[in-house]
């Protein structure tokens, strides 16, 4: 990413985009999956909502400081395709918050840390009042540490925890190590923190764990966030038309890939598959649930599921994807910008990050996504995501006012686009870690390596796109989110964080690699019915009953 965009922290909502995560991500065609794991004795199991939850949630305040280009609307971000009024930056924390008090922060990196009497920290620190030591950790090896901390009796005074390490024994190491901040943030205290207080209810739904608003979360738009890519400029040069059903993509395919010349239609498909077939998603535990006809089913029992399954295999079987995507080696993207494959799935955010890079090099690049289609042709069933993914904990051990002055630093950096706080949170010191550049803020090498992976996790304002360079682009995606949530449904654990007994966390470890061998071939859909079959004997129809109690006592926060 080019260091001018307004999402170009690697955790303002472009995250699974960024360096190492992606390329973990991509490498297999697939987002991160967030195993929800726990439950120990002494804290509350499964999760809150309904009439409990209504007590512990903050008070939802819109903020009213800056006005969106594009407004949110069916699940997606806010637009700005505007550059930011540098001369008329909006102000949301009129006065300073903080105390003072000093702060040990934990969160990963994907990079070299830089010292901590960089300009940027020192002028974070001073706006909002605080005293920030920030224990960065290897991003790569982030779940060892995390679990490792958690383990110990020392544990910094915040910890920053993507839901993708919500694995294991650490879901309940959360619930007896971290504070409870409802007595500064539920109801009307919320109001104390504008920015935060103008955070929407359902990211602040899944910061309740063990029966306890424990985490400020990172909030994000509900709709799927993996998108079907294509090269457009080279569609409209071989005059393709966009297939509109599973059936017309693999004629397409066929017709589109021309191995000799080293052209592939598509890297691995196997998540826009789950979408085209409306498979229930597959970035969090819980999501795999949902109440159909009074009875509790999983995706895996689904027959869209196979079916899906079954169709990216005909892709792998037809020679259309590209043979690295096979052999699970490289990463998508740049076989994706190198037109070895024509479509491939990705996180959104890389709609802005390989199309910034790619016009340095090629004035004509032009990427696209595809409206996610129905297997036959007609509307696609399409289920929400969770619309929070990382969080930030506070120790139990830390005292009032550290609490208070965590909440002072989450909530200046929750400050919307087009604020002064927003531009020292996301760009840093001018002069130093930007400058700028044709009127807009372009980061520094500097401030590249030091303006991220830190303060821009402690908060973060509702979900938005910008890209002052590329403006076009944040209208795009923001559009692109707007058609696909019209089709978008939230399943019976929408927006809670569940907290699944430690007997069953691991009960469908497995299948992810099975998907994987299956679409390529090396496993059959059979060993997929045996092996949901297995699922149901070892647990799964327990963990079922489980969940079902767990909705039953609770309700559904899904409206």
């Amino acid at each position: 990413m080019t260091p001018n965009s307004a999402t170009s922290a690697p955790s303002r909502r472009s995250f699974l985009a960024s360096t190492a995560v992606a390329a973990a991500a991509v490498a297999g065609g697939m987002p991160l999956l967030a195993a929800c794991g726990g439950g120990n004795d002494g804290n509350k199991n499964g999760t809150t909502s309904g009439k409990d939850a209504q007590k512990i949630l903050p008070t939802f305040v819109a903020s009213s400081v800056v006005t969106p280009d594009i407004p949110a609307k069916s699940g997606s971000a806010a637009g700005f395709t505007q550059a930011i009024d540098l001369s008329g930056l909006k102000t949301s924390v009129p006065k300073k918050l903080g105390s003072g008090a000093k702060l040990k922060i934990m969160a990963p990196l994907w990079g070299t840390p830089p010292s901590n009497d960089n300009a940027y920290y020192k002028a974070m620190n001073e706006a909002v009042g605080v005293d920030v030591t920030w224990q960065n950790q290897d991003g790569n090896t982030y779940d060892e540490k995390l679990g490792a901390i958690l383990a110990s009796s020392d544990i910094p005074d915040a910890v920053v925890v993507p839901g993708w390490n919500l694995m294991g024994k650490i879901p309940s190491a959360i619930n007896a190590k971290f504070a409870d901040l409802g007595p500064y943030l539920s109801g009307d205290k919320a109001k104390d923190y504008p920015n935060l207080a103008a955070v929407p209810t359902d990211a602040w739904q899944r910061a309740i764990f063990g029966g306890k608003l424990r985490a400020i979360p990172m909030p994000a738009s509900y709709v799927t966030d993996i998108a079907p890519f294509y090269r457009k400029d080279l569609f409209e040069k071989k005059g393709y038309q966009l297939p509109k059903s599973a059936d017309e993509f693999l004629s397409w395919a066929k017709e589109a890939t021309d191995a000799k010349s080293k052209v592939w239609a598509c890297d691995d498909l196997k998540w826009t598959a789950f979408n085209m077939f409306g498979v229930l998603p597959g970035s969090d535990k819980a999501l795999w649930w949902n109440l159909d006809g009074g009875k509790l089913i999983n995706r895996i029992e689904t027959e869209e599921y196979l079916e899906a399954l079954e169709w990216t295999r005909k892709l792998y079987a037809a020679g259309v994807v590209h043979p690295d995507a096979k052999a699970v080696k490289g990463d998508a993207s740049n076989r994706f910008t190198a037109g070895q494959v024509l479509v491939f799935n990705g996180n959104l955010s890389y709609w802005y990050g390989s199309t910034a890079e790619q016009l340095t090099q090629k004035a004509d690049f032009e990427m696209a996504a595809m409206d996610i289609f129905g297997h036959d042709g007609g509307d696609p069933t399409l289920w929400a995501v969770q619309p929070s993914n990382i969080f930030t904990f506070v120790s139990k051990k830390a005292s009032k006012q550290q609490i208070k002055d965590f909440l002072a630093l989450a909530n200046y950096c929750a400050a919307p686009y087009g604020t002064k706080e927003y531009m020292l949170t996301v760009y840093g010191v001018e002069g130093t870690d930007y400058t700028l550049k044709k009127g807009l803020p372009t980061k520094t090498t500097k401030g590249t390596n030091e303006v991220n992976g830190a303060y821009d996790y402690t908060g973060d304002p509702a979900a938005y796109l910008a890209h002052p360079d590329l403006p076009e682009i944040a209208k795009l995606q923001v559009e692109w989110q707007q058609r696909m949530g019209a089709f978008t449904k939230k399943s019976s654990f929408y927006g809670l964080t569940v907290t699944e007994p430690n007997r069953w966390t691991n009960l469908a470890n497995d299948f992810e690699q099975l998907e994987d061998d299956i679409v390529r071939g090396r496993k059959k859909i059979s060993d997929m019915q045996q092996a949901v079959a297995d699922w149901k004997q070892k647990g799964g129809d327990d963990l079922r009953a489980w969940y079902k109690k767990l909705l039953d006592d609770n309700g559904s926060s899904a409206k």
